[in-house]
């Protein structure tokens, strides 16, 4: 059974009527860049969760997660209603193998996401940790609409640090 720990709003950026990501101070165990974990709410007496990647390093402890509001979902609406100070319930453990200790040695490592699935791909360029036994690094972000590319700036900063 997860672990759950009582995390607090720190920030939410709202990109567009449907993106936003939230920013969140909670006592979680160190994570592995890629890795997800599970935010939740109580909603009519009853949590109600769902797992979010991590947007952020693991050596940042500001906890980001980048998220679309689903219409009439039970959980992303509430999570977009939250403001600084509010509190939000973490798993503690992160899960997942979405890490780069999974990928075998290549030349190129492809990082393809569309929408709000490039959270993995940042956290993992953001921490930087072993990236140099590939020799080229290519991400690719699809988004419908170019305001959808939320993460546009950040990765044009790493873009400037991987040279390209």
């Amino acid at each position: 059974m997860a672990d759950w720990v009582t995390g607090k709003v720190t920030k939410v950026q709202n990109w567009t009527d449907a993106l936003f990501s939230l920013t969140v101070h909670a006592p979680v165990l160190p994570f592995t860049a890629g890795q997800f974990t599970k935010l939740g709410l109580e909603i009519d007496g009853e949590r109600v969760q769902r797992a979010y990647s991590y947007v952020n390093s693991p050596d940042n402890p500001d906890l980001e997660f980048y998220l679309v509001t689903v219409p009439d979902g039970k959980l992303s609406p509430r999570l977009a209603a939250l403001k600084p100070g509010d509190e939000v319930q973490v798993v503690s453990e992160a899960a997942g193998f979405f890490v780069l200790d999974e990928v075998p040695d290549c030349e190129t490592l492809w990082m393809l996401a569309t929408g709000t699935a490039i959270g993995p791909y940042l956290s993992i360029l953001q921490l930087g940790k072993d990236l140099d036994r590939f020799k080229n690094l290519v991400l690719v972000h699809a988004a419908r609409y170019a305001a959808d590319l939320s993460y546009l700036p950040l990765m044009q900063e790493l873009e400037k640090r991987y040279e390209g």
